[in-house]
């Protein structure tokens, strides 16, 4: 696995490194001595999959409050997304900032994102699906969300006219954040 640190602290794209042949390829997707020696999280305690239907559809942004801050682990299986990651952290240099990359089946980047961070993302393609490693369990008193058009953080999603669930239009502003 290749780690190349983004722009906003504690967050990684992690390239696999496939050894190919006829049959087709084999990649590791987590190693523990790797992740430890990037001083990321080696402890998975859940393992999450979405499936996602439609081109356009956004779910999120999406994350778990402390004291039981989540850290992901996030690869797409199947189709494309665009992944995206807001600092969320008060005291943070970069609060309210993003990056996005994209996930695809055949791109098999995975984003590594540490607690503190809403994630979400934008199906690029139908039948899309997305896996998670998640460092905490789900507490659902504990669960936030970020506004997917929230102006002040000015995400730049790639498809016009996105579908959301009525949950998501409903999530607050960075500035209604407590």
């Amino acid at each position: 696995m290749t780690f190349t640190s983004a722009k906003l602290a504690g967050v990684w794209l992690i390239e696999l490194e496939p050894r190919i042949d006829e049959r087709g390829f084999f990649a590791r997707t987590f190693c523990k001595r790797e992740f430890e020696a990037h001083g990321l999280n080696t402890q998975w305690v859940q393992s999450n999959l979405s499936r996602t239907m439609l081109r356009g559809i956004i779910r999120g942004l999406h994350w778990q409050a402390e004291p039981r801050a989540e850290v992901k682990l996030v690869r797409c299986d199947a189709g494309a997304i665009w992944d995206v990651v807001v600092d969320v952290q008060r005291a943070s240099p970069t609060f309210g900032h993003w990056e996005a990359y994209e996930l695809t089946a055949e791109n098999g980047r995975q984003l590594y994102i540490p607690a503190g961070f809403a994630h979400g993302f934008q199906c690029l393609k139908d039948h899309s699906e997305v896996s998670y490693q998640m460092g905490e369990f789900y507490f659902s008193d504990l669960a936030r969300g970020l506004r997917w058009n929230d102006p002040t953080v000015g995400i730049m999603w790639p498809l016009a006219e996105p579908v959301l669930s009525e949950r998501d239009r409903q999530l607050p502003l960075l500035g209604e954040l407590s």
